[in-house]
C-alpha cells in the first residue's frame, strides 16, 4: 500500500486558497500542544513524586519502636532506613522526571523555531500570490473592457464610413485607434501579470511542496519523540517499584531473622529482678502474737479456752475474792463475746 503523504493530499482547486497549508498548520498547532500537555503532566507528577518523598522522609524521622530490643528493634531500625531510602528514591524520579520534561519543552522550541522560518515564508507567498492574482484578474477585467471599447468603436466606424461628414469619419477613427492601442496595452498588461503570477505559483508549489515535506517530517519526529518520551516515563515508574521493592525486600530479610524467642530471653537477662517469689504474709494475732500457718486471718476471733477451777463453796458471798480470782487467771480474757 502507499503511503500518504503532506504533499499528495493538501491542494484545493482556488489558487488563492489556502485550505490545505491551514489543514496541516492546524495539525501542527495541535501536536504542539500535545508536547505542552504531555510536558505539563510530568511536571506535575514530578511535584506530586518530590512532596510524596518529602512526606516519607519525614514519615521516616518519627519515632518507631524506640523502646524496643534485639533483633525487631534490627527490624524497626531497618524498616525506617528503607523507607527513607525509598523517599530519596522517589526524590530522584522527580528530578529525572523534570530532565524529561525539559528535553521535551526544548524538542518543541525546536520544532517551534524551525516552523516558524517556514511559516514565515509560505505567508509571505500567500500574500505575493494573493496580490498578484488580484492584480492579474483586474488587469484581465480592464484588457476585457478595453477589447469591448475597442469593437465598439470599430463598428461606430463601420456604421459611419459612408457619411459624407468627413470630421466625423475622422473622429471615429481616432476613436477606435485609441481604443486598439487600449486594448493592445492592456492586453500585454494582462499577459506580463499572468506570466507573474505563473511564476509565483510555481514559487509557492516549490515552497508548499518542501513545507509538506518538512512538516510531515517534524509531525513524525514529534509522535516518535512523544512515544519515546511516555515509553520512558513508564520505565522510570516501573523502576522505581523495582527500586522499592529491593529496599523494602531489606526489611523482609531482616524480619525473618526477628526471633520472637530470642528476643523474649533477652529481655529476661537484661531485666531479670530475681527468681523466687515473695513468701506469703500470715497472719499475727495482736494480742495473743500467735501466726496463722496459713497467713489467712480467721473470719471471726474463736472465744478463747478457759480453764475454769472448782466451783466457788457456796457459803462465801465474796464477790471481790471471787473477782480476784478470775483476774489471777492466765487464761481470762476481758473480751466479750
Amino acid at each position: 500500500m502507499k503511503n500518504l503523504r503532506f504533499k499528495d493530499f493538501f491542494w484545493y482547486p482556488d489558487l488563492t486558497s489556502t485550505a490545505g497549508y491551514d489543514a496541516i498548520i492546524q495539525y501542527l498547532s495541535d501536536g504542539k500542544r500535545t508536547c505542552k500537555e504531555v510536558e505539563d503532566f510530568m511536571k506535575a507528577r514530578a511535584s506530586i513524586e518530590e512532596r510524596y518523598a518529602k512526606d516519607l522522609l519525614g514519615l521516616s524521622k518519627k519515632v518507631c519502636g524506640h523502646n524496643e530490643m534485639n533483633t525487631l528493634k534490627r527490624s524497626l531500625d531497618i524498616f525506617k532506613l528503607q523507607t527513607e531510602n525509598v523517599s530519596l528514591s522517589h526524590l530522584q524520579l522527580a528530578q529525572s522526571m523534570r530532565e524529561e520534561a525539559k528535553k521535551l519543552e526544548e524538542f518543541k522550541e525546536k520544532q517551534r523555531e524551525a516552523r516558524k522560518k517556514i511559516e514565515q515564508q509560505m505567508d509571505a507567498l500567500h500574500k505575493q500570490k494573493s496580490s498578484q492574482f488580484k492584480r492579474t484578474m483586474d488587469s484581465k477585467k480592464t484588457y476585457e473592457q478595453k477589447c469591448r471599447d475597442k469593437e465598439e468603436a470599430d463598428q461606430n466606424m463601420n456604421r459611419n464610413t459612408n457619411t459624407n461628414n468627413t470630421k466625423l469619419v475622422d473622429k471615429l477613427h481616432l476613436k477606435a485607434q485609441q481604443a486598439k492601442q487600449s486594448a493592445e496595452e492592456a492586453d500585454k498588461l494582462y499577459q506580463q501579470n499572468v506570466i507573474s503570477l505563473g511564476k509565483i505559483r510555481d514559487d509557492w508549489l516549490k515552497e508548499h511542496i518542501n513545507a509538506c515535506e518538512i512538516f510531515e517530517k517534524q509531525s513524525a519526529e514529534r509522535i516518535n519523540f512523544l512515544r519515546n518520551t511516555v515509553w520512558t516515563h513508564l520505565n522510570q515508574l516501573s523502576q522505581q517499584c523495582v527500586t522499592s521493592d529491593e529496599l523494602y525486600e531489606e526489611v523482609r530479610r531482616s524480619l525473618e531473622q526477628c526471633d520472637i524467642q530470642e528476643d523474649v530471653e533477652h529481655f529476661v537477662n537484661l531485666r531479670r529482678t530475681g527468681e523466687k517469689p515473695p513468701a506469703p504474709v500470715v497472719y499475727e494475732n495482736f494480742y495473743t502474737g500467735q501466726m496463722s500457718p496459713t497467713g489467712r486471718p480467721p473470719t471471726r476471733l474463736p472465744p478463747p479456752a478457759v480453764r475454769r477451777g472448782p466451783l466457788p463453796d457456796p457459803t462465801q458471798n465474796n464477790r471481790d475474792d471471787g473477782r480476784r480470782s478470775f483476774e489471777e487467771d492466765g487464761e481470762y480474757s476481758v473480751i466479750q463475746y
